[in-house]
């Protein structure tokens, strides 16, 4: 079950009723962390921040669709990110490749428009969020992160979807699918993989 919050160019913003699961974990941490109303606010505030750049991400992706002739019927917002819907796929692979970049890209650009406000402030440039960073360096840390993660080629993610369209320049659509979904396999084991044992992050 999902609730249309806002509709931008035509095109439906959804919150499915898990993202609000989301926002009470993190309430409860911010909360647990803090044992202030004001620090359980401000974790709630980065989460809504975040899911905004992921949002722009996801528009990204539909009017670069828009650009081929794809519309795009609606985003819906889960905890583990953003989906645009389109109406259909992209007629061509260079054109899938397109619109697969144009999310990453959004996340690069807002990280880079970020990174010269703080680089103007004198203020450090994090690689990661962290605890001690400030709303807009570790919303400059997110950013960073969403568009070189999302770009690992691991299908479905914008990686692997340009991974299919590289692959589709050779073999037919679905051999190209197949192909890109083994790869995407092979990169979920091995995130869970170092989630579990290495890095001790249940995300991954």
């Amino acid at each position: 079950m999902a609730w249309t919050i806002a509709r931008v160019a035509g095109i439906d913003i959804r919150i499915h009723v898990t993202f609000l699961l989301l926002l009470a974990w993190f309430a409860l941490v911010s909360a647990a962390q803090t044992h202030t109303l004001a620090g359980t606010l401000a974790g709630v505030a980065f989460v809504v921040l975040v899911f905004v750049c992921v949002v722009l991400h996801e528009l990204g992706h539909a009017f670069a669709a828009r650009r081929y002739g794809v519309r795009t019927r609606d985003i819906t917002l889960l905890p583990i990110g953003g989906v645009a819907r389109l109406q259909s796929m992209p007629t061509s692979p260079r054109a899938e490749i397109v619109i697969a970049l144009a999310g990453p890209a959004v996340n690069l650009a807002i990280a880079l428009a970020l990174a010269a406000a703080l680089s103007a402030a004198d203020v450090p440039l994090p690689l990661l969020p962290h605890g001690e960073a400030s709303l807009l360096q570790s919303l400059f840390a997110v950013n960073l992160v969403l568009a070189l993660f999302n770009l690992v080629p691991a299908f479905p993610m914008d990686g692997g979807r340009v991974l299919r369209a590289l692959l589709a320049l050779r073999y037919p659509y679905g051999r190209a699918t197949r192909y890109a979904s083994s790869v995407g396999q092979i990169f979920a084991v091995l995130f869970s993989l170092a989630g579990i044992f290495f890095l001790n992050n249940w995300w991954l």
